[in-house]
């Protein structure tokens, strides 16, 4: 079976790229990590209370991520990296560099999966409304985007299309 490299899968939160990221790493056999594990406790709390963080908040923390991404030839890390400076930062220590795979899914869809969900910081609607203000969609030539409209294992066969290069980056 072929390595993926370094992946990073991305998109807001609830959008599914903690449990899309475990499962690429178990089918590749490689390291996973969720960048929500890296944040300093003082984001937490900021989070938990409902408060978006701020670019300075995240300065540190994408530091840390990119010398993780670095460390491993192949490796899928699951973050938001919502906008280009951040995934142009979550690169830079990695040659070559990694592949993003952004999850696309809308504000209804995601907000529904949100409020299914327990014991995650992640609060509210308006941390959502954050989350998609701040959305840099990635370019199709930066990032394979992936539809989330669809069961998960259809997501993830969509991936590994990407990751093994049998499909298109739009999907």
């Amino acid at each position: 079976m072929t390595k993926p490299g370094r992946i990073i899968v991305m998109g807001v939160s609830g959008c599914g790229k903690s449990t899309v990221g475990e499962q690429l790493a178990e089918y590749y056999e490689v390291p996973f990590f969720d960048a929500d594990d890296y944040h300093s406790s003082h984001s937490v709390k900021k989070m938990a209370a409902g408060e978006p963080l701020t670019d300075a908040d995240r300065v540190e923390w994408l530091d840390r991520l990119a010398g993780l991404v670095a460390e491993h030839k192949d490796v899928v890390l699951a973050c938001s990296a919502l906008k280009e400076r951040y995934r142009v930062q979550l690169g830079q220590l990695s040659v070559p560099s990694p592949r993003f795979i952004y999850l696309a899914g809308d504000f209804a869809l995601i907000r529904e999966r949100l409020r299914a969900r327990t014991g995650h910081y992640f609060s509210g609607d308006e941390m959502l409304h954050s989350q998609f203000n701040t959305l840099e969609v990635p370019e199709p030539e930066k990032a394979a985007h992936i539809s989330i409209d669809a069961p998960l294992d259809k997501v993830l066969s969509r991936c590994r299309a990407y990751i093994d290069g049998s499909s298109s980056t739009n999907i």
